[in-house]
């Protein structure tokens, strides 16, 4: 069963913390205003230290209306955020007990020393402020021995949390945590978006024992994103046995790892316990369940295993339980009471299973469920959802703001949705609702912020091209749909409309473009030219328009002025004339693919100016011109795809070349059906692809480009052998590749290939190289496709090549090769004759021809067969990189210009 969230309201952490905070205030509002008697102002020396501290913030627009009432000459306790208690002063004044400066948008390069002379402080807020990445003075704080309240959260700090903190003895709330929001956006699996705020820089806690061992007054304890990775498993004793009286602890995203202490069922009081996305291991305890004042439980995001007790679902005073995403829990749902407070329960990608009890239509509160585990089964109750029938007025159903239905095998639009008027996010993706979707949809709501109809049987989209909702995220990819394009109103983030049938675009929709990220229009049916309106999109950094009609030249507003556009794919359209040579510095190019189309003259020299370009693939066009050593100044490219054009010349032969020529990031070179002719580089060139002899492990393993809220995209590329052509839909960083087959290179191959460790498939057919195969080849031990085949190599196979263990296919066809095939070797025996076809001097299995011992083999030159000999790669079959290879033999089969296999992105 796939997931349903409701949502209405914000997080119960955060509702409990603006509580605790207000009631805070309220108290020292009340305090303040029972005070001293009038005419007594504050001290002069507090004044005069508020003063400085409002000099150190930069003038903004936000700090002039925020210190509007900071005025020398007047009274300080007066003053926004300033509060003076009673009792607190002397004969000259009265002290500052707290500073509320919270959320005021102020900008700073740190804390001003001034801040530290207000030693009455009880109350500090500088939380949602901009301190640019500067540290917590170490030494400040020892002088505030009075705080009970710090709140520095979100405010851009870094470094270490000084331990000046951890001697503030009277502390009962303390937050120095990060701001974040979490997106779970559905696409081929859900995924899991963190979007922080613009100050989102991780504080360390490098000692978590020693800090929290003088904290034994602390009731509230929020350090999100506060890395305590050093901590190992001891963070959890050492808060439950410092702070007893602990009634909120917030650490997600902390880097905290072990299992969840038994020490906890000693903080009787707890009343909100957030673990969520870290590395907890082991069960979840059943002591919770005897926690009484336990009212939110978030363990989402991390690695917990066991059974859960059902107990812990039904405590008294539960609002949120948030489990989902630990695959390793079991458990099943309890029958819950109708006084239950639950208003999320959230157990989905887990292994919890059984019948959905009706009992769930008791929960009246509830706002946010999920039951995305595999192994639930039975129906939701009708006071939840009437989700694929007519609509029954008769049933009383919440205003739902979020609802996620995929995968529910849904063959309806659900018609109770025309009544929810407050929905903010609705994913009905990957169902099979088919036909038009409903008028009325575009119509009941003004604004949502995700719609996703992905991957079910819409034909028509029921409305005008230009839609009257504003859709923040909209997917209508992978459907039926014709005609043109629907663009929402206002302004949206991503658009996706891959995989349909649409024809057209609408005119004049550039105004409906100005925030969109993420534009994707692949493989569909649109012809003319590309749309001028994408130049005028200024936050747009991906386009994606491969696979469709497309004419007409690359407009250069594509390509020289944008420089926020990172992706551009125009693969497989009927786009001619030359590349746009006007590229501007500040290029933000990281993948380029023009690969498919009609192109001529010569690559654009200005793309030197892209630094940050990793994939670059012109491939199958009609580009002539020389290798691009010109482009070895881009040092994080990557893919270097130039194949089935007509490139010419050598390949940096020239001493000059060699020295400007190095590809130190390349992992894949397609030089494929060119022109090239000469030697192959010679030793030194192929010993500069640093990439390919070693592995780094600080990168993410799929090339691909993040957008935050939005999504990611994985770059692709095609890589084809004589015939056969497979679109690699995501680019493994480990996968490592060379082609150089079908063009003009003779002369020897050089040894130095050897050493290129990492090498996973090298093909080096149909040209007329000659002279042996280098013994060290036998040094590439991922190896595992090997082509030379139609060259005039000749010598004998090297024995080294029957060690490469991972070799799956081998074709030395078609050459002058001689001697024994090497014996007894468990890879060479798995192989046919094909591979050896057309060596008249080879004997041995698996050829016919046996060897004798007496016998001179003499090496007699052979013809060129007609047959051709085709590797195969065939994505999803193994390859150890989701390639597998095999061979087949085909009469004639001409090279294709373009391949039908389309990719796909998240």
């Amino acid at each position: 069963m796939s997931s349903i969230i409701l949502t209405q309201t914000p997080s119960v952490p955060r509702r409990l913390l603006l509580l605790l905070q207000l009631s805070f205030l309220l108290l020292l509002s009340s305090a303040s205003n029972a005070v001293t008697p009038a005419g007594v102002p504050c001290r002069p020396d507090q004044a005069a230290a508020l003063l400085r501290l409002k000099r150190s913030f930069a003038v903004t627009s936000n700090s002039v209306t925020a210190f509007r009432s900071w005025r020398a000459g007047t009274d300080c306790c007066g003053w926004e955020g300033v509060g003076c208690a009673a009792g607190a002063g002397a004969n000259n004044g009265r002290a500052v007990t707290s500073l509320h400066l919270g959320d005021w948008g102020l900008e700073s390069a740190g804390i001003d020393p001034a801040l530290f002379e207000l030693t009455s402080l009880e109350y500090l807020n500088l939380a949602y402020n901009n301190f640019g990445g500067s540290k917590i003075p170490s030494d400040g704080f020892v002088r505030l021995i009075r705080l009970t309240h710090l709140n520095l959260s979100s405010s851009g700090f870094t470094g270490q949390v000084p331990a000046s903190i951890g001697n503030l003895t009277s502390l009962v709330s303390l937050d120095l945590s990060t701001y974040f929001m979490i997106v779970e956006i559905p696409d081929d699996a859900y995924e899991t978006l963190i979007s922080q705020t613009a100050n989102s820089i991780w504080l360390i806690e490098p000692n978590f024992e020693t800090f929290i061992s003088k904290l034994t007054n602390l009731r509230d304890l929020h350090l999100g994103y506060v890395d305590m990775s050093n901590s190992g498993a001891q963070w959890c004793d050492a808060l439950a046995n410092s702070s007893p009286n602990l009634q909120v602890i917030s650490l997600p995203f902390c880097s905290i790892s072990g299992p969840i202490c038994r020490s906890l069922s000693l903080l009787q009081s707890l009343a909100a316990l957030n673990l969520q996305h870290n590395n907890l291991s082991g069960p979840i305890p059943d002591f919770l369940s005897n926690l009484s004042n336990l009212s939110v439980l978030r363990l989402n995001h991390n690695e917990l295993e066991g059974w859960v007790s059902p107990a812990i679902f039904g405590q008294k005073n539960l609002v949120t339980i948030d489990l989902h995403h630990n695959l390793g829990i079991s458990g099943i749902l309890p029958n819950f009471s109708a006084d239950s407070r639950l208003e999320e329960l959230l157990v989905g990608q887990t292994n919890c299973s059984g019948l959905i009890p009706s009992s769930i239509g008791n929960l009246k509160f509830l706002k946010q469920l999920d039951l995305g585990a595999s192994g639930f089964f039975g129906e939701l109750p009708s006071s939840i959802a009437v989700v694929d029938g007519e609509y029954n007025s008769s049933v009383s159903l919440p205003q739902i703001v979020l609802l996620y239905l995929p995968g529910c095998s849904m063959s309806k639009f659900p018609i109770f949705l025309r009544h929810q008027y407050e929905i903010n996010g609705l994913d009905l993706s990957d169902n099979e609702i088919n036909g038009t979707i409903p008028h009325w949809a575009w119509e009941t709501w003004n604004y949502i912020s995700l719609l996703g109809l992905s991957g079910n049987r819409f034909t028509s989209v029921g409305y005008d091209p230009l839609l009257p909702l504003q859709v923040d995220l909209l997917d209508l990819s992978n459907n039926m749909l014709e005609g043109s394009i629907p663009i929402p109103r206002g302004s949206s983030t991503s658009l996706k409309y891959s995989n349909n049938g649409f024809s057209s675009m609408p005119s004049n929709f550039s105004a409906h473009l100005r925030d969109v990220t993420f534009f994707m229009a692949d493989g569909n049916e649109i012809s003319g030219n590309i749309p001028l309106e994408f130049c005028s999109a200024k936050s747009l950094q991906l386009l994606d328009l491969s696979y469709n009609n497309f004419n007409g030249s690359i407009s250069s507003c594509l390509m020289d002025s944008v420089s926020t556009l990172q992706v551009l794919n125009l693969k497989g359209n009927e786009l001619h004339g030359v590349l746009p040579d006007d590229i501007k510095e500040g290029c933000s190019f990281q993948a380029l693919d023009i690969s498919g189309n009609l192109i001529e003259g010569k690559l654009p020299r200005s793309l030197v100016a892209c630094k940050n370009l990793e994939v670059f693939d012109v491939g199958f066009n009609q580009i002539s011109d020389t290798f691009p050593c010109w482009m070895s100044t881009l040092p994080r490219l990557q893919v270097i795809a130039l194949r089935s054009n007509k490139f010419f010349g050598q390949v940096a032969q020239s001493a000059v070349e060699k020295n400007s020529c190095e590809f130190p990031a390349a992992r894949i070179i397609d030089l494929a059906s060119n022109n090239f002719s000469g030697p192959l580089p010679q030793d030194q060139w192929f010993k500069k692809l640093k990439s390919m002899m070693i592995g780094y492990s600080n990168t993410s393993l799929v090339m691909d480009h993040e957008v935050p809220r939005v999504g990611r995209y994985k770059f692709s590329t095609t890589i084809t052998y004589k015939g056969s052509a497979v679109t690699l839909t995501k680019i493994l960083r480990t996968f490592v590749f060379i082609d150089v087959s079908e063009n003009k290179f003779h002369g020897s191959i050089p040894g130095t290939i050897g050493e290129l460790i990492l090498l996973h498939a090298l093909n080096m057919s149909h040209n007329f190289l000659t002279g042996p195969i280098p013994s060290q080849l036998g040094h590439l031990n991922q190896l595992e496709a090997l082509d030379m085949s139609s060259n005039e190599l000749s010598g004998v196979i090297p024995q080294e090549l029957a060690s490469l263990d991972f070799l799956a296919i081998l074709n030395l066809s078609y050459n002058k090769l001689e001697g024994r095939i090497p014996p007894q070797s468990p890879h060479f025996s798995t192989f046919s004759s094909i591979s050896f076809l057309g060596n008249k001097g080879l004997c041995g299995l698996p050829l016919s021809t046996g060897c004798s011992n007496t016998t001179s083999l003499n090496v007699i030159p052979s013809e060129k067969n007609p047959v051709d000999i085709v590797l195969f790669l065939s994505a999803g079959l193994g390859f150890g990189l989701g390639f597998a290879i095999a061979i087949v033999v085909a009469w004639g089969i001409p090279i294709r210009k373009r391949s039908t296999v389309r990719q796909r992105a998240l």
